[in-house]
């Protein structure tokens, strides 16, 4: 082979040089276009025997190869290609431009508006197109929407405007009336002097008044008063001569303006009745009844509020102008204590009537902490001294005076002979509500005892209308309380227990010194020993608690001191008696009051008054009947909410085969709700039909026994109440159609404001409904009647089946407990065993000595760090405790890291020098 030859060959090899592949040629331009051409025949050939869905995944994945040019080439191409010629504004524009452009149109073009799309409708929805409208009518909404929540105030828009009442304008003119009928001018210039005399004479006594008050204001008075507490206390008050002056020149400015009112001309208002004259007839009617009336009317009224009572601002809002009142503390105060701040408030003048707005129940006032009075302690020298100086300070019985308590006692046997005792033992006449309508401190709004008053109590004391808002709201404001005191509590006991411990150890060191207290060995033996007293009693009072023991430890009290020591076991028998002991009185009142007015002088005088307590107990017994008839239909109506609003449009879902849930979740759910709900129907059309002819001899007593004997199906919805909140919780996490479902049906004005598992708690508060209608029917229901063994035996067995239920709600709680304690200690191992429960928390501090050669009087020790014990039932857990802060906050929380645990049957109690008590393990 020559040498041309080969070099021609080669030049044909590096021609047909590939690339990417074996047969694509790498420099031959031609040839590689040829074949880039075939491959695309070939390609677009194998394209057109593909289907739609290979297709698609053949330009998916030819998508994902192409660059960022490619891509906008392609773009460009489809612009071209396919023009577009409408556009929606909602989706190109910024949010909120499209909300200012919606804003413009009207309630009825934002409702057509949401039915053109899905974004449109979820743009026209928004609160902030529906709220400015809602206002503008003064429609405000009754609660707050949760974040989350949209078309809260569309909803209350549609539902106000539906319950508007429409008239054209000439029925409004026949209904009301009109504003602006026609007058002549001699009329009209008599009218506008009359109004200009009237408004003199107002300005005049205004500015009279202000110059008197300035003059006797003292010092520290600046003139406006936060609060109505404040106001009643620095009331001024003027000389007798000075008073007699000024009610001398009101009485006759007041005959000055209804002279002139009398004068004006009497033309119909919207309402068609005379303006001025008659309504202010009305006004004044009372001012010349009290002018010619005795002296004791002019005798003021007084109100103490306990702090205890739900949102008590609204409470002392309600207060009528005139009454004093006072806001003290539930917790941390005495009786000695609440007198003073009584006598303070009062300034050594008496009260025509004085009222007790407290927590308590038809057998007892729940007047502090850990003075719960009944007629078990009622003859306690403390609480007797306390009823006695309380009742000096009222107006006696003759005069009118009276004092009143609002909790239900007059709805129960007990009540009334605590009652009873009360006023035998003050000379004052005592009164309190019968308690027969049911609802969270409704009872305030029923009927009271005593002697048919002018005016309710509620009446003398507070605005009818206010009151009734607030005893409407206090469902609400109770569980909204009872979650605000869970999160707070241990701030407040941790504070509680600094201060404490500083006013003790700064009165200890202030009256004797370290030397002294060492070569004083009884003294210090006694001051460990009250100290550790104080520990095991966990009293809410350690300086009287510490100064009692210290004096029966020292032999300085007499006898009688020292039988009332507040020892651990005699508070609790005193302060806090059980519910079986509590309940003896209900049980056996005739045995009570036997025992209690055996050797009194004054017996035939107790029994006029109770007597004259017990009066019309048919008409009363009626009463409570047609309570009890009344709150079963409120009560059956809530369930059947339940029923059309939540289940027969899940089930219809269901039927049409567009399933919301499925049929396990509703039976799950509802199942035992319905079957309480046919239950109490049944029970509540037996009231009805017994109700029907009532009379004074008929019983309602065997219609209950025979729904007691049907208890089991609200045993049932107990026992599977968790399970239900559990299902119920899944399926809102995992289905968002049972999401939106209860968006739109919870918290309308359908359910009255409440959602679906506020609905489910009313079976578990109907009981004590029960239970409390019960006492009343049982109270006025005579002896010898033929319906008064079935009530007992109904109450019995109501009482014993709310027992379970609060004894359900104690387990859950406990439960609770523990998983918070598990929640809370870090590297804490699993706490959740059966009949565990937590009894007590004690923080401690462990010490370590540091020359254990000296004596044991003489050792100092050093905190090397915090501990707490977490004392179960069968187990004792030790953490460590320390302190963690936020920043910018001045709260801190208290963090704990798990030590041990050691089961109870392992410990062994020693008693050694260095400290009172320790515990080691085995």
């Amino acid at each position: 082979m020559s040498a041309g030859d080969s070099s021609r060959k080669t030049l044909e090899m590096e021609c047909f040089h590939t690339r990417f592949s074996a047969w694509t040629p790498f420099s031959n331009k031609s040839l590689n276009r040829q074949l880039f051409q075939e491959r695309v025949a070939l390609i677009s050939h194998w394209f057109d025997l593909w289907t739609s869905k290979q297709r698609q995944e053949f330009l998916f994945t030819i998508f994902l190869r192409c660059s960022k040019s490619q891509l906008r080439f392609v773009q460009d191409w489809f612009s071209e290609k396919t023009q577009v010629a409408k556009v929606d504004f909602s989706t190109v524009l910024p949010r909120f431009i499209s909300l200012y452009i919606f804003s413009f149109l009207n309630p009825k073009d934002l409702c057509a508006s949401a039915q053109v799309s899905w974004p449109w409708k979820f743009l026209t929805e928004q609160d902030c197109l529906w709220m400015p409208k809602c206002i503008r009518f003064g429609w405000f909404l009754p609660y707050t929407p949760t974040d989350n929540e949209y078309g809260a105030w569309k909803h209350h828009y549609i539902a106000c405007v539906s319950s508007l009442d429409w008239l054209i304008p000439r029925e409004a003119t026949a209904i009301y009336g009109t504003l602006n009928e026609p007058k002549t001018e001699d009329e009209e210039l008599q009218e506008r002097q009359r109004e200009k005399c009237l408004r003199k004479i107002i300005w005049e006594k205004i500015a009279l008044r202000k110059k008197e008050l300035f003059k006797v204001r003292p010092p520290w008075v600046s003139g406006t008063c936060c609060s109505r507490l404040l106001k009643s206390k620095r009331q001024p008050r003027l000389s007798q001569a000075l008073r007699d002056r000024v009610g001398l020149h009101e009485a006759l400015e007041k005959q000055l303006v209804l002279a002139s009112l009398e004068a004006l001309p009497k033309r119909s208002n919207v309402s068609g009745s005379h303006s001025y004259p008659l309504l202010l007839k009305k006004t004044w009617h009372g001012v010349h009844k009290n002018d010619n009336s005795s002296s004791y009317a002019s005798q003021p009224h007084f109100l103490l509020i306990s702090s205890r009572i739900p949102a008590c601002e609204m409470v002392v809002d309600s207060i009528k102008a005139g009454i004093i009142s006072v806001v003290y503390e539930h917790s941390g105060l005495t009786l000695e204590s609440l007198l003073y701040l009584i006598e303070k408030a009062l300034d050594g003048q008496k009260v025509q009537s004085m009222g007790i707005f407290s927590d308590g129940d038809s057998r007892e006032i729940n007047l502090l902490q850990g003075y719960k009075i009944g007629i078990k302690n009622l003859l306690k020298p403390e609480v007797r001294d306390f009823w006695e100086k309380l009742g000096g300070y009222v107006a006696s019985e003759e005069e009118g005076g009276h004092v009143d308590l609002f909790v239900p006692l007059g709805a129960s046997e007990a009540g009334m002979e605590f009652l009873s005792q009360l006023s035998r033992l003050t000379g004052t006449f005592f009164t309190a509500p019968t308690g027969i309508a049911t609802g969270s401190y409704q009872h305030i709004l029923s009927d009271w005892l005593g002697r048919p008053w002018e005016s309710a109590p509620c009446s003398i004391y507070f605005s009818e209308s206010k009151l009734q808002m607030w005893s409407s709201f206090t469902d609400i404001l109770e569980d909204t309380l009872k979650s605000v005191r869970k999160q707070l509590s241990p701030l407040f006991k941790e504070l509680r227990k600094n201060i404490s411990a500083r006013i003790i150890g700064q009165l200890t060191f202030d009256n004797m010194s370290m030397a002294n207290i060492l070569n004083n060995q009884e003294m210090a033996q006694a001051l460990a020993d009250g100290l550790m007293e104080l520990t095991k009693d966990n009293s809410d009072k350690p300086l009287e608690f510490l100064s009692d023991f210290l004096l029966k430890k020292c032999g300085k009290g007499s006898k009688d001191f020292e039988e009332n020591i507040p020892t651990k076991r005699d508070a609790k028998a005193a302060f806090s008696l059980p519910p079986q002991e509590r309940n003896v009185l209900e049980d056996n009142p005739r045995d009570t009051k036997s025992s209690l007015s055996k050797n009194d002088p004054n017996l035939e005088m107790l029994v006029k008054l109770e007597r004259k307590l017990q009066m019309d107990s048919a008409e009363k017994r009626s009463r409570v009947v047609g309570e009890l008839l009344e709150s079963e239909r409120k009560y059956v109506q809530m369930l059947e909410i339940v029923r059309d609003v939540y289940v027969t449009p899940l089930k219809a879902a269901l039927s049409s085969n567009r399933a919301i849930l499925s049929a396990a979740n509703i039976h799950i759910i509802f199942s035992d709700i319905l079957q309480i709900l046919s239950l109490n129907r049944q029970f509540l059309d037996d009231l009805r039909d017994r109700l029907r002819e009532w009379g004074p001899g008929h019983c309602v007593g065997e219609v209950f026994l025979k729904f007691g004997s049907r208890l089991s199906t609200y045993t049932n919805f107990f026992n599977n109440y968790p399970v239900v909140l559990r299902t119920m919780e899944k399926c809102r996490e995992m289905i968002p159609a049972f999401r939106a479902f209860l968006k739109r049906h919870d918290k309308t004005i359908v359910t009255k404001m409440l959602s679906l598992p506020e609905l489910l708690l009313y079976p578990s508060r109907r009981f004590e409904e029960y239970v409390n209608l019960l006492y009343a029917l049982r109270l006025h229901t005579p002896a010898e009647h033929a319906d008064r063994g079935d009530v007992t035996t109904a109450t019995d067995r109501l009482k014993k089946y709310k027992s379970y239920i609060d004894q359900m709600k104690q387990n859950i709680s406990m439960k609770d407990q523990l998983s918070e304690i598990q929640r809370i200690v870090w590297g804490c191992p699993t706490l959740s065993e059966e009949n565990r429960y937590l009894i007590r928390v004690q923080d401690v501090a462990q010490l370590n000595c540091c020359d254990e050669a000296v004596s044991f009087s003489l050792r100092l020790y050093e905190h090397t760090r915090d501990l707490s014990l977490f004392l179960f039932n069968d187990a004792l857990l030790v953490s460590s405790r320390g302190t963690s802060h936020t920043p910018f906050e001045r709260t801190s929380k208290s963090t704990y890291q798990f030590i041990a645990s050691v089961a109870l049957h392992r410990l062994l109690v020693e008693d050694i020098p260095d400290s009172k008590f320790s515990v080691r393990p085995i």
